[in-house]
């Protein structure tokens, strides 16, 4: 766990790591500090044990159901937002080439949306770069949007506490409101934009790591947003997905509380597979898991068997994560790369959250943990 890297008292901006703090007011009425002319973020991807699958509100992005989620220190996104002086559109830049134009337009009304927030009208420009695979299920989006909110909220002068700035994240991407935190975080439902927020799991008591499987880093086949609504309008296993969540996420919390890890770990396998069996029961089905999903998913249950506790847990695409302790990762590594030869495994430790700089306090944004692979 990274209990160390949390704070009680933070906030965006300058020398400060986004961690926790109390409070949900509506966005619209924080007192606004000034604007800092350039901002950088580094936040990183989440995975969730209990899933978040299907929307009740598309617009404000509001779950059908809370979720859980270890955040990861690998595959970290940094994102710089600048103020433009005389612009009159966002500029965004991925990579240092100009972003694809439909996610170019999703980002700028993000940023739109902020602005709003904080009274100006002022355009950006976003340079962003992702350390891991875009769009293949390893939670790039989360990552994406809450650099790009932490960044963009200190740029524009909003001073929000880690609760509000999860929500901010959440109107970018959903998952992305758990990245505002380290290690484990509960995002709660709710039921509109204020009760709709992400906080840290503090009485988790599970030394956790993931072993990532990366069966194919290409873009998926389908949106998670295009197979999330497809799911929920046809899918007759979508309503009992929704109905055991509520006890999936207590019993999840109490074996964190706990720190039982056979329970985290078989509540976290199934919690994956139902969501899986709700998506093929679309109409079109919606199937992210291939013939080498299949295959990991098997080699994990082998390792059980063979007294190496892992649980897997796959999400929208065909990359398979395992749960471990963090002691047994590269153990757990070296079991599954010999049973799937040509498939490259990355441990993940349990990871920070984000963190913000302005142009002169570059020493604040951390350093990028490397992946062990």
């Amino acid at each position: 766990m990274h209990r160390r890297r949390r704070r009680a008292r933070q906030r965006v901006g300058g020398r400060r790591s986004v961690a926790g703090r109390g409070g949900h007011p509506d966005l619209e009425h924080h007192q606004h500090g000034h604007p800092a002319v350039r901002s950088t973020a580094v936040a990183f991807p989440n995975i969730a044990l209990i899933k978040y699958w299907g929307k009740r509100d598309e617009a404000l992005i509001i779950p059908q159901t809370s979720s859980l989620s270890l955040t990861l220190a690998v595959y970290p996104t940094t994102t710089t937002v600048t103020l433009a002086a005389e612009a009159e559109q966002h500029q965004v830049l991925q990579d240092g080439a100009p972003m694809p134009q439909a996610a170019s337009v999703k980002v700028a009304r993000f940023l739109d949306h902020i602005g709003q927030l904080a009274g100006s009208a002022r355009a950006a420009r976003v340079e962003t770069s992702n350390a891991g695979p875009t769009g293949a299920g390893l939670a790039s989006s989360a990552s994406g949007f809450a650099a790009l909110a932490a960044a963009a909220a200190a740029a524009y002068g909003l001073d929000l506490s880690a609760r509000d700035l999860s929500r901010l994240a959440r109107r970018g991407s959903g998952s992305a409101s758990r990245s505002i935190f380290g290690g484990f975080a509960v995002w709660n439902a709710g039921t509109d934009d204020l009760s709709s927020y992400a906080e840290p799991v503090n009485d988790a008591h599970v030394d956790a790591a993931m072993v990532l499987g990366i069966v194919n880093a290409g873009e998926k086949p389908i949106s998670s947003r295009d197979a999330m609504r497809r799911t929920v309008e046809t899918s007759p296993y979508n309503a009992p997905w929704v109905e055991t969540n509520p006890t999936e996420l207590a019993l999840m919390r109490d074996a964190l509380r706990r720190g039982d890890f056979t329970e985290v770990g078989e509540i976290t396998e199934r919690n994956a597979l139902r969501m899986h069996a709700a998506m093929l029961g679309a109409v079109p089905p919606v199937r992210y898991l291939t013939a080498g999903s299949m295959a990991l998913i098997d080699a994990v249950a082998d390792l059980r068997r063979g007294g190496l506790e892992a649980y897997a847990t796959m999400d929208a695409g065909p990359n398979v994560k395992t749960l471990c302790r963090s002691a047994d990762a590269p153990a757990v590594r070296a079991a599954l790369a010999a049973a799937a030869p040509g498939t490259e495994f990355v441990i993940a430790e349990s990871g920070p959250g984000v963190a913000v700089s302005g142009p002169d306090d570059r020493a604040a944004v951390p350093g990028i943990p490397g992946a062990t692979r």
